[in-house]
């Protein structure tokens, strides 16, 4: 028995037959890719385990989502850039095109910094993949180069420690926290630039004059709160009510410290209070050996049991 074929065959007519078909033209070229071949291939062997057709826009229950929108996902997961999260937190981000994200990346590393720092410095700022290179972008650097005196090659090493860096306006946020800084004694432009660039984009009203309030209001002077905030700049990115106000309630009160004591030594604010001062206070305690503040929160584990022994066989 003859199986029948799977299509029907194909017949051609002996009227009319159609004139031969032109060669058809070649197709256009395609259009710039918005990210470099190189980026691609570079980015492309990173690929993220959600891959782009398992990502929920790509679900039958988003039929209508055009392939340039899925295009941007699949960009920015392969940059290792949680896409859902970034357009969460920055729905401009889904009108921006290919073309300005990649203007944004490939100016971010003209100016040293590495592919492999993007999905942190964007994942920490998502709105700065919408930013606007002259208008966004240029005035910061500016910034660096000419108020923090960085150098080129220095730009990565700020950026890295502070990406907001890249989302705060010069005119609004940085010159005028920079300028308060000056004026406390914070003279020294490459630790402002290197190690506390947080201070820069902390709002001058919001977050470093209450610090200084704080500490006035329980017994330093002006000049004393200035000078442990020199001493010690992290003082400006702590909570006063989740930091300053329990340790210094605990060390006012169980402790019986002096004011003299945190003065000098500020650093006591950055150590926890449930996990280093509370259970090494009762050590001493215990223990009934002296130590100073600093050797107290300091030292070593290692170094602080040996302390505590000798102050137990002191006691004996």
């Amino acid at each position: 028995m003859r199986a029948s074929p799977l299509h029907p065959p194909i017949r051609f007519s002996p009227h009319n037959p159609s004139p031969p078909q032109p060669p058809s033209p070649p197709p256009p070229p395609p259009p710039p890719s918005s990210l470099s071949s190189s980026t691609t291939t570079q980015l492309a062997t990173k690929l993220p385990k959600s891959l782009l057709h398992k990502h929920p826009l790509y679900t039958p229950t988003h039929p209508h989502v055009s392939l340039q929108f899925k295009e941007k996902i699949l960009c920015l997961e392969i940059m290792g850039i949680d896409a859902s999260r970034a357009l969460a937190l920055n729905p401009s981000l889904r009108s921006a095109s290919l073309h300005s994200i990649h203007s944004v990346v490939s100016f971010l590393q003209s100016k040293g910094v590495h592919q492999k720092d993007l999905a942190r410095i964007f994942g920490m700022c998502p709105g700065l993949l919408t930013a606007d290179v002259e208008s966004d972008l240029c005035p910061v650097f500016g910034f660096l180069s000419r108020d923090l005196r960085v150098p080129d090659h220095g730009f990565r090493r700020a950026i890295n420690k502070c990406p907001r860096l890249l989302v705060s306006s010069v005119r609004d946020q940085l010159r005028p926290a920079l300028f308060y800084l000056q004026r406390l004694g914070f003279d020294d432009l490459h630790a402002l630039a290197y190690q506390d660039p947080i201070l820069l984009v902390s709002s001058v009203v919001n977050t470093l004059i209450p610090k200084l309030r704080f500490l006035e209001s329980v017994g330093f002077s002006r000049d004393e709160a200035v000078a442990m905030a020199r001493r010690c700049p992290a003082l400006f990115t702590f909570s006063i009510e989740n930091n300053f106000k329990p340790k210094f309630e605990y060390f006012r009160g169980e402790m019986g410290g002096r004011l003299e004591e945190l003065r000098d030594f500020p650093q006591y604010f950055a150590f926890s209070l449930e996990k280093r001062i509370k259970p090494r206070h009762v050590a001493v305690v215990e223990s009934g050996v002296g130590l100073a503040l600093p050797v107290m929160l300091k030292t070593t584990d290692e170094e602080f049991g040996k302390l505590i022994r000798q102050g137990l066989g002191g006691a004996g």
